[in-house]
């Protein structure tokens, strides 16, 4: 397959406070969050001056992305779309058809299945190009899920060994100490329908495709870890952060502050979050992990620190390039897991909508 251009594609944020509201209202759309929820969350941006640092993150890595490319043999355009907020995929594909551009690669910020991560990315798409009557002229593909892939990993894992030597140099021992992998929890139905149809029941639930990709990039973060450092004392868990769905219904645990609260009950005297499940530093990190996990660490008296994620470093930056170079001329494919390779293409019936079905992009056949 050939392409003429690479869309960077992702979530978007809100750039000033009007905007926090109206952006809150598109992300939970028909999705039956009360709206004290949302008046809840809205503040977290308004301590933020109302700005999400997601847009600017991606500007980085935008820039990154167009420096380092050519050095990696990738000579294409390089756009931005977000889901939630300009620049809005709409646009975005309109400006890359009307500059000639008719087959794009997306990559997008998030490096695990689910339907809000994979699937509702390929609905919107799929939307833009119906909102732009492209459909049929225009084709947009997806990369795989990279969430093993050593570019993604290999910052995570330099910065925990540096944030676990810190914390021993402080007093601690490596027993005393509890490495949490920390990602945006789903709801259980979200979980447990993630993945290829063909695979679903080899996954535990209710976490699914979505906590067996976590787990293993853990696993293999933790593996390096302790053969880098020597050690083999320093526990770990996958916990869950940011919900925001009804009450009603279960989403995936136990949250982190519940996590944090349960190990230092056991005795552990320090904790260290890995936000494992994000590719940038915006809200859902610098809130709910830099402010409200480190609150109630320090309300326990315990050590806190919180390891950074890949960003826009030259590691990530080359990852993601390894990725668009496997699409672009059959690159050999890197994969750290048990779980192998995630497919090139999504499956018919991957990462289902629950509530309606809608068309989308870049779907290969049953699997």
């Amino acid at each position: 397959m050939t392409y003429d251009a690479i869309l960077l594609t992702s979530f978007g944020g809100p750039e000033g406070p009007d905007e926090v509201m109206p952006y809150l209202e598109r992300v939970t759309a028909g999705r039956g969050v009360p709206r004290e929820r949302l008046e809840e969350v809205s503040h977290h941006y308004l301590a933020l001056g109302g700005v999400s640092p997601i847009n600017e993150q991606n500007r980085a890595l935008l820039a990154a992305m167009r420096e380092r490319f050519p050095e990696r043999g990738i000579d294409l355009p390089i756009y931005w779309g977000n889901r939630n907020s300009a620049p809005f995929f709409a646009d975005v594909v309109k400006e890359m058809y009307d500059n000639g551009h008719r087959r794009v690669l997306a990559w997008v910020t998030s490096a695990y299945s689910s339907y809000s991560g994979c699937r509702q990315y390929r609905e919107n798409l799929y939307q833009a190009l119906a909102d732009n009557d492209l459909v049929g002229k225009m084709v947009i593909d997806k990369v795989r899920h990279y969430f093993d892939h050593p570019g993604f990993l290999q910052p995570v894992i330099e910065d925990l060994e540096d944030k676990l030597e810190a914390m021993v140099k402080s007093g601690l021992d490596y027993s005393e100490i509890e490495v949490m992998f920390a990602t945006h929890s789903i709801p259980d139905a979200m979980g447990e329908t993630s993945g290829p149809p063909a695979l679903r029941e080899t996954f535990e639930k209710p976490g699914g495709a979505y906590a067996a990709q976590h787990l293993a990039a853990a696993e293999i973060v933790m593996n390096k870890v302790h053969s880098d450092l020597g050690i083999s004392s320093v526990s770990w868990q996958l916990v869950y952060q940011s919900r925001s769905g009804s009450p009603q219904i279960p989403w995936l645990e136990p949250d982190v502050n519940d996590a944090i609260r349960d190990i230092h009950a056991s005795g552990k005297k320090g904790v260290i979050v890995v936000p494992i499940g994000f590719v940038s530093d915006h809200v859902e990190v610098i809130w709910d992990l830099d402010n409200e996990a480190q609150e109630t660490a320090s309300e326990l008296g315990m050590y806190f620190a919180r390891v950074t994620t890949p960003g826009s470093s030259l590691a990530f930056t080359d990852g993601i390039a390894d990725l668009i170079l496997e699409r672009v001329n059959g690159a050999a494919a890197q994969a750290l897991s048990p779980l192998g390779t995630w497919p090139s293409q999504c499956a018919v019936g991957c990462c289902p909508n629950l509530r309606r079905e809608l068309k989308v992009i870049a779907e290969a056949s049953a699997e």
